[in-house]
């Protein structure tokens, strides 16, 4: 029997992702099943999610405790961290997996649409890493995933909030990585792509929207939980600061922002030297106004 990757640690789990939970309780992890319990938009709350799965990794000889706090208020994300040092007496990785969605054609998102995003997606990954950050530096150790997604790596419509949120955590996560280090912490995104109550939210008005949740439906959230469990064990020594992406049985490592083409003017630039010149040249570099479904476009695997 293979050993258990988790066996000693103390993973906290934002946003009850039941699937990640359950693979870091069967991997020996003492669990902190963490769930605000609202809607796919943020409103309400409601303690079952967290106490369900709870129970799931309690009846399968597992070990966890729940908590029902939200991660976009900042005392509520340090009680995550809390209720771990608590019961446990330690933390040694953070998944920050909560989330909410609010998607409009940006002409029509509201301020408070976009601002409920980023409080959830960007500042409850930050509220909660920083919760832990100040243990881990103590212990010189901890690791955190963070969940990003492609609709800010690549593009998506109606999503400018998420987009934003979600390439927001890239670069908290890629300068967490470079600050911590030094006290052998790691920090990491996945890009997940599986069905969910948040993706049952997208909206279906077209054909090709239509197909396109179909092939999300395939996907279970059980194919992500894999890399979260191996990015939050000792196996991931050496891996931080990345960008992955979990599609079905594939597994993406994302290439990040670098310069990919240049060109100087010993005299410098004007706009119209601008137009005539530097533009020709980095054309055929440009990006297209693309989705995920353009770059990505083969059936899942």
């Amino acid at each position: 029997m293979d050993a258990k990757v988790l066996e000693g640690k103390v993973v906290a789990v934002t946003g009850a992702g039941r699937e990640i939970a359950l693979l870091a309780g069967s991997e020996g992890a003492k669990v902190v099943v963490n769930d605000f319990g609202g809607s796919a938009e943020g409103v309400g709350g409601d303690a079952g999610p967290a106490f369900s799965v709870v129970s799931e990794i309690l009846a399968a000889g597992g070990t966890a405790v729940a908590n029902t706090a939200s991660v976009a208020d900042a005392k509520g994300a340090y009680s995550i961290i809390e209720t771990a040092l608590d019961s446990f007496g330690r933390i040694d990785s953070v998944i920050n997996n909560a989330g909410i969605l609010r998607d409009k054609m940006f002409h029509k998102m509201s301020i408070e649409d976009f601002e409920s995003v980023i409080q959830v997606h960007l500042m409850g990954s930050f509220y909660v890493s920083r919760a832990a950050a100040e243990h881990f530096r103590a212990q010189e150790s901890g690791t955190m995933v963070h969940f990003t997604s492609t609709s800010g790596l690549i593009g998506n419509y109606g999503q400018a909030n998420y987009a934003a949120a979600k390439m927001g955590i890239v670069g908290l996560s890629s300068s967490i990585a470079l600050d911590m280090a030094r006290y052998n912490v790691r920090s990491n995104c996945i890009a997940p792509f599986a069905w969910s109550r948040l993706i049952g939210t997208m909206p279906t008005d077209t054909p090709e929207e239509a197909a396109r949740v179909d092939r999300m439906k395939m996907m279970g959230p059980e194919k992500i939980a894999p890399l979260v469990a191996y990015l939050a064990s000792d196996l991931s020594q050496g891996v931080s600061g990345q960008i992955f992406a979990v599609r079905m049985n594939e597994i993406f490592l994302f290439n990040q922002n670098r310069p990919v083409r240049s060109i100087a003017n010993a005299a410098g630039w004007t706009p119209q030297s601008i137009a005539e010149h530097a533009m020709g040249a980095f054309k055929p570099s440009m990006r297209s106004l693309e989705r995920t479904s353009d770059v990505i476009s083969w059936p899942p695997i």
